[in-house]
């Protein structure tokens, strides 16, 4: 099936708490934007992401941090796309070191998994 994947850098401004600990709705946002390249890739438009089936927070995001979220189409039917994702930390920021000092984790640290469903309306799947 097709998989995408995006990694981007958790910055200040998406430190919500304290000790700049990023809210979980931001996987669930990183999640959104991969089922939209999935779609698209799948069918030639964004469509419409309905529902989550399961979402779980499995380890804290900080500030800093470099996040994979990857997903992947897991069953197709009539117009739903049912999709499993995983964000993983692969880079923590080292300001034990340095304020600019990082290091890269040799095993990732799964930070949130979920199952959802996303729609493509007939009348905009162009393929």
């Amino acid at each position: 099936m097709e998989k995408a994947m995006i990694r981007v850098r958790m910055s200040a401004g998406d430190a919500h708490y304290g000790g700049n600990l990023v809210d979980g709705a931001k996987m669930l946002q990183l999640f959104g934007d991969v089922a939209t390249e999935l779609l698209i890739r799948h069918d030639g438009d964004e469509g419409l992401f309905v529902a989550y089936e399961s979402v779980e927070f499995l380890a804290p995001v900080y500030a800093g941090d470099f996040i994979e979220a990857e997903g992947e189409i897991i069953k197709v039917g009539n117009t739903s796309r049912k999709m499993k994702f995983e964000a993983r930390k692969v880079i923590i920021p080292r300001p034990d070191i340095n304020e600019s000092a990082c290091d890269v984790l040799d095993e990732p640290i799964v930070v949130c998994r979920a199952v959802g469903t996303c729609v493509v309306p007939k009348e905009k799947m162009r393929k």
